[in-house]
């Protein structure tokens, strides 16, 4: 595992949090992010037996999140930062958006499809100018499913994950820090995710994590 993607998947598991298992969750049973569907999908790839996703292998999250998430949004030839936030971004909003906003954030053609213009534009662009306006572009996004009914109150949360990032990332103004803290210690970050709703006009599927002091989001695209 190269350092780039061993530091960034250890920001996103901050987030991801441990075993789920919530009757009322669609994904199911899950672990650090990996959902038993995706867990099965990924040990039938291998010539493996399908298996328990709570005995889920921290080689194995690894690989999944490298394969789903780290080179299906190209993260692996970005400059650094961009590569992290790149990550984060295709973790919390699926592959295709992170690309899209990644294209906004590096002025080219806003399809989704990284192409040679893309990457020729990444490979020229200032990484902390563009991973400020990427951020920009992720809070813009934030703040408009806040404005759906009842969804403003969880903008902290949101803006609690975007900000430890911007940090994370260098971008000025906010502190690289680590898990966020409660009364002296350390929060786990997830215990429970419910669906919320979706939002169908904006071709997105809302889901929030939440824990009973912290709360995240996540959101994938509809098919």
């Amino acid at each position: 595992m190269d350092t780039a993607y061993s530091d960034a998947l250890a920001f996103v598991l901050r987030w991801e949090g441990g075993f789920v298992d919530d009757p009322h969750d669609h994904g199911g049973r899950t672990m650090k992010g990996v959902t038993q569907s995706v867990y099965n999908a990924w040990l039938a790839s291998q010539g493996k037996p399908a298996a328990d996703v709570k005995g889920i292998s921290a080689a194995e999250v690894a690989a999944i999140y490298s394969n789903n998430y780290w080179k299906k949004a190209l993260c692996n030839v970005l400059q650094s930062h961009i590569d992290l936030v790149q990550f984060d971004t295709a973790v919390n909003m699926g592959p295709v958006r992170a690309v899209k906003m990644l294209q906004q954030a590096v002025g080219v053609g806003v399809d989704g499809n990284f192409g040679p213009t893309t990457q020729k534009a990444c490979d020229a662009c200032d990484p902390p100018d563009a991973v400020a306006r990427y951020c920009s572009i992720r809070e813009a996004l934030y703040r408009r499913f806040a404005q759906a009914p009842g969804q403003d109150r969880f903008l902290v949360g949101w803006m609690n994950r975007l900000n430890a990032l911007r940090g994370e990332a260098g971008v000025p103004g906010f502190a690289k820090r680590g898990p966020l803290a409660f009364r002296g210690r350390a929060a786990p970050v997830v215990a429970h995710r419910h669906r919320l709703f979706s939002v169908h006009s904006a071709g997105f599927q809302v889901f929030w994590l939440r824990e009973d002091r912290i709360i995240g989001v996540m959101v994938h695209p509809v098919k």
